[in-house]
């Protein structure tokens, strides 16, 4: 695998991760390195994932444009919603808006710093 190198440092070992504050202006970063970035610390909302009430229809998990929503398989080799990935969710409150309205598993919340 080549080894992507962002501003010096590089992105797949354990030196230091760039916070996106830290980029230039402009940048532009080599695609699929998304996930080597945490743009989690920004947000001003959370969604908060209601685990009782959710009926995993996966609209969230289609709709995340950040792929914030955690997936694993059941037993019944289907997927299910296991949480929310902080690490990346920008806090957009797609995932809550696309809940369907009379489950409402997912709710916005202001994010505590």
């Amino acid at each position: 695998m080549k080894k992507k190198e962002v501003k010096g440092f590089n992105v797949h070992d354990n030196e230091k991760k760039l916070s996106v504050s830290e980029l230039p202006v402009g940048d532009i970063v080599e695609a699929g390195t998304a996930v080597d970035f945490y743009t989690g610390s920004w947000r001003l909302q959370r969604p908060v994932w209601n685990k009782e009430k959710c009926i995993n229809c996966l609209i969230c998990w289609i709709s995340c444009p950040d792929s914030c929503i955690k997936i694993l398989p059941d037993k019944q080799k289907t997927s299910i919603v296991a949480g929310i990935d902080y690490d990346h969710c920008k806090g957009c409150g797609i995932c809550a808006k696309e809940c369907p309205s009379k489950i409402k598993a997912i709710t916005m919340e202001h994010e505590k710093k």
